[in-house]
């Protein structure tokens, strides 16, 4: 039985006071969503959306005896202090008890003063910049951060000798943290970074940076841009002749998006990536998963983002069933920290000390099969976690 789902329009004055007092035991434990759902980010908002939904399809929408309402906000992925007013009116207003979603890091950044003023836990399934945590005692990670993808995509180019690379990241602060993470592993293994190159956040154009990527000849360019942002630039990539020059493509695994990787054709063929999910991930968690996600949004696949909401909902029914159905936010909080459990992308924790999550990462090959373009892991590192 699926969840209630609430939609409200964008708008409407921002509450300032604090929570009211907790919902009784048995009345609907309500969920604030917040995501893109219209704007350049809108596919984030999608794949998480329908990743809630299908976790309730396959678990029900009950747990620790609460039956789960789901408050869904369109906050368009740019603007946040459009963010910030939907979590003051969800927390006040709507009083829910649980805040989720959160597609970048600005936008995660602007509800986290409300989630520690109401004392709501605070689940973040998309963003992914290392400090994000730290910036309210109320968040619990379920995405990643980009450390976890960087380090090891440099500790693997290093071994493939790769000992010369260009980083190119989009200029704000996932990028500058997956330029720092790789440039620092990969010097420290041995390599060398001769150029680092920073491209907008908005209508980013690629070709002159792509030029200077030539120019430089390294043996690899290492490319991290936002989910849906990898189209254009792989395009690109090929286009200026940098396969052909000998030039390396390696990233994160946002570049390759699985909900879009079908329609980035030929030129993505071939890159290496770090991630935490595949698609492809080959278990019997990632096949249900992915039966679920098809039965509530057909024609979709299941990317990474999908997988931190999917977690996001698990990790919020387990709290519910620990605490016996409370609504109280510091109770909810402490049987979150540390909980582990079996993820569609493996095995995972969520750090009793820092409460962000500890995962596998897989280095993982963009190849053809099946009339299909999957991105299929073919090495696996252990149970990383970001140590910032």
């Amino acid at each position: 039985m699926n969840a209630i789902i609430t939609r409200r329009a964008l708008g409407g004055a921002a509450a300032v006071a604090l929570a009211r007092p907790a919902l009784a035991q048995g009345l609907a434990f309500r969920i604030g969503l917040i995501l893109p759902m219209t704007g350049p980010f809108a596919s984030t908002g999608r794949q998480v959306d329908a990743a809630v939904k299908a976790y309730l399809r396959q678990h029900g929408d009950t747990f620790g005896g609460r039956k789960v309402e789901i408050l869904l906000r369109d906050d368009t992925g740019v603007a946040p202090d459009v963010t910030r007013r939907h979590a003051q009116e969800l927390a006040t207003r709507e009083r829910v008890r649980t805040l989720m979603g959160f597609g970048l890091t600005p936008l995660a950044l602007a509800a986290a003063p409300v989630a520690t003023e109401a004392k709501l836990p605070m689940i973040v399934t998309c963003a992914a910049t290392s400090f994000i945590p730290q910036r309210s005692p109320f968040i619990l990670r379920t995405a990643f951060s980009l450390p976890l993808a960087c380090q090891p995509m440099a500790d693997w180019a290093f071994r493939n000798n790769i000992k010369s690379v260009v980083t190119l990241v989009t200029d704000f602060a996932p990028g500058l943290d997956s330029e720092k993470a790789f440039k620092e592993r990969f010097e420290r293994a041995g390599g060398q970074v001769p150029l680092t190159l920073r491209t907008p956040l908005r209508n980013p154009d690629y070709a002159p940076f792509l030029q200077r990527v030539r120019d430089a000849r390294p043996d690899a360019l290492f490319i991290f841009v936002p989910s849906g942002e990898g189209a254009a630039l792989t395009k690109q990539f090929a286009e200026r002749g940098l396969p052909e020059a000998g030039v390396k493509l390696i990233g994160t695994g946002d570049v390759v998006d699985d909900d879009i990787l079908n329609d980035m054709g030929d030129s993505v063929l071939g890159a290496i990536t770090c991630h935490h999910y595949s698609a492809a991930h080959d278990s019997a968690e990632n096949r249900a998963f992915a039966d679920a996600f098809r039965a509530v949004a057909p024609g979709m696949r299941q990317n990474f983002m999908a997988a931190g909401g999917y977690d996001g909902m698990h990790l919020v029914g387990e709290m519910l069933k620990r605490t016996n159905g409370s609504d109280d936010g510091e109770r909810l909080l402490a049987a979150g920290r540390g909980l582990s459990w079996t993820s569609p992308r493996g095995p995972v924790t969520i750090d009793q000390q820092s409460r962000d999550i500890v995962q596998d990462m897989y280095i993982r090959r963009t190849e053809r099969r099946d009339g299909q373009i999957w991105n299929i892991e073919f090495d696996t590192i252990r149970q990383v976690r970001d140590e910032g």
